[in-house]
């Protein structure tokens, strides 16, 4: 598949095709790495999590965990 895009007379072009088993996704070199990256971090989490079978409930229970012990490791980076 390619998709083209024309933004601000600027024309991107994308190519998205699978090769036994990936898929491949070409992208123009001025591409902001970073941007590319969390786009691609987001994918990885929705693939990771595609088959889970945890509530709501329990996803907010343990974020609220991680959080926590994120914030008694890095409190007094933040509170002087």
């Amino acid at each position: 598949m390619c998709i083209f895009a024309k933004i601000d007379k600027i024309v991107l072009f994308m190519v998205v095709e699978r090769v036994d088993n990936e898929v491949i996704i070409r992208l123009p070199e001025f591409m902001d790495i970073e941007e590319v990256q969390r786009t691609i971090d987001l994918i990885s989490l929705k693939a990771a999590t595609v088959r889970s079978v945890a509530s709501q409930k329990e996803i907010d229970s343990l974020a609220k965990e991680a959080n926590k012990g994120w914030w008694a490791e890095n409190r007094n980076r933040y509170v002087k």
